[in-house]
């Protein structure tokens, strides 16, 4: 070899990795992965105080650490509410040993109360109503917010709203991810 190729190969040696490192980070774009859900703003929620069903005073801020899986609607509870809230519990329990870092969260946007029937169909829930009714426009939504699933994460921020009608095997897979993700909560 000439002393010139030596030094070309000497050369793209180092300038190659350099260049493909530049590319990869501002330009190329793996288009592998997919969330499920709709990644939306991710916003601080604002407004956390509020009472539990039994009348107990309870800020929304004593959840800081858990993940929170969310519904938003009513205390009559229609056959999409309930779908929901079955989901909800059920992608929670199929998270294993990382089930304890989720809790589920229905906030009630009217004076109603639940039926009990429904309540014992669903331990662990925590049925919550806001003192302020703007807490509810917190979740954004095409249409309605009691349509959608939400996500909240350790810190408090809402980040992710699951479409209407879900897939739960979609579900279950980025919530699975978000727990395998995050070092808080």
């Amino acid at each position: 070899m000439s002393s010139r190729t030596k030094f070309l190969l000497l050369v793209g040696v180092f300038v190659v990795p350099v260049a493909a490192a530049y590319m990869a980070y501002f330009g190329w774009r793996p288009a592998g992965h997919k969330n499920y859900g709709d990644l939306i703003t991710v916003t601080p929620l604002q407004q956390t105080e509020g009472r539990l069903l039994n009348g107990e005073a309870f800020g929304l801020e004593r959840l800081q650490g858990k993940w929170l899986m969310v519904h938003v609607g009513p205390a009559a509870c229609d056959a999409g509410c309930e779908r929901q809230l079955y989901l909800m519990r059920q992608i929670r329990i199929a998270q294993g040993k990382g089930q304890s870092r989720i809790e589920r969260v229905w906030v009630l946007t009217d004076a109603g109360t639940p039926a009990a029937k429904r309540l014992e169909d669903h331990p662990g829930l925590r049925v919550w109503r806001p003192d302020s009714a703007a807490f509810a426009r917190q979740f954004p939504a095409p249409l309605s917010a009691a349509d959608h699933i939400y996500v909240v994460d350790p810190l408090g921020n809402l980040m992710l709203r699951f479409p209407s009608d879900p897939d739960p095997k979609g579900i279950m897979k980025d919530m699975k991810q978000l727990l395998k993700a995050s070092q808080i909560g």
